[in-house]
Parts: C-alpha cells; sequence; structure tokens
C-alpha cells in the first residue's frame, strides 16, 4: 500500500516537472508537436494518480496502524479537497482541443496544484519518518 501512495505522489511530481519544461517552450499549442503528445499522457497519468489518492491514504493508515490515526485522517480529508480542485484544474486543461505553454505555466501557478503538490511533498517525507514504525506525525510520543 506504501508503494502504491509512493508511486501515485512520483506521478503527479513528475508531471508537474514535464509540465515546467512544456511551459517554458513558448508553445503555442501542442498539436502536431511531439511534446504535446506527451504533455497529454503525463496529464492523464497525474488525473490517474490524484483520483485514488485519499483512498490509499486511508488503506496505508489502516493495514499499517499508523499513530494517531485521527491526525492521518485529518490531513487526508485535507489532502481530498486539494486533490479535487486540483483535478478540476488538470482536466479543464486535457479538455482542450489545443494545449498552449501559457496555459500549462497558468496550471503550474494554480494555488489548486500547488496546494496538492505542498501536500504531497509534506507526506511522502512523512511516510519516509514513519516507515517501520507507529509513531505520532512530529515524533512526539505521549508518554
Amino acid at each position: 500500500m506504501r508503494d502504491e501512495l509512493v508511486g501515485r505522489i512520483h506521478a503527479i511530481e513528475q508531471a508537474y516537472e514535464f509540465m515546467l519544461a512544456y511551459a517554458a517552450q513558448g508553445l503555442p499549442g501542442d498539436a502536431g508537436a511531439q511534446s504535446g503528445g506527451e504533455l497529454r499522457e503525463f496529464l492523464a497519468r497525474a488525473a490517474n494518480a490524484i483520483l485514488g489518492l485519499s483512498a490509499t491514504l486511508t488503506s496505508l493508515v489502516e493495514r499499517e496502524g499508523l499513530e494517531p490515526a485521527h491526525t492521518y485522517l485529518a490531513f487526508r480529508d485535507v489532502l481530498e479537497h486539494d486533490a479535487r480542485a486540483a483535478l478540476a484544474a488538470i482536466e479543464v486543461v486535457r479538455a482542450q482541443a489545443s494545449i498552449s505553454s501559457q496555459v500549462i505555466d497558468n496550471l503550474n501557478a494554480s494555488i489548486h496544484l500547488r496546494a496538492l503538490l505542498t501536500d504531497l511533498f509534506l507526506l511522502d517525507a512523512l511516510l519516509k519518518g514513519s516507515q517501520g514504525r507507529n509513531a505520532d506525525p512530529v515524533g512526539y510520543s505521549s508518554g
């Protein structure tokens, strides 16, 4: 379950990195450009990865017994909210007949996508810190 969540996080991060490079190209649209086809592939992978994020985190918390569970589940709710907003932005871009570098630059700058990425950076760090142990997310015990 942990590997699935990390895979989803990396798919979204890779899409963002590709979008940064795409935005820098100054393309008027993606029609006929090889990078345009790649862009749509990265956007599709990111969208698919976003779709199962919160459910995967819930399963991870339950299966690994991450404690305190209520803190992880509260963060899951934040992640779900940010994921829905970022997904809506990605999907409206994907629906366009042609996607310019300017549109991708605006998507990259979107507060919705940035909020999700920040959530993912935090979650990735928490997962690395909690790997193999059941501890509270800031490393303090109540005993």
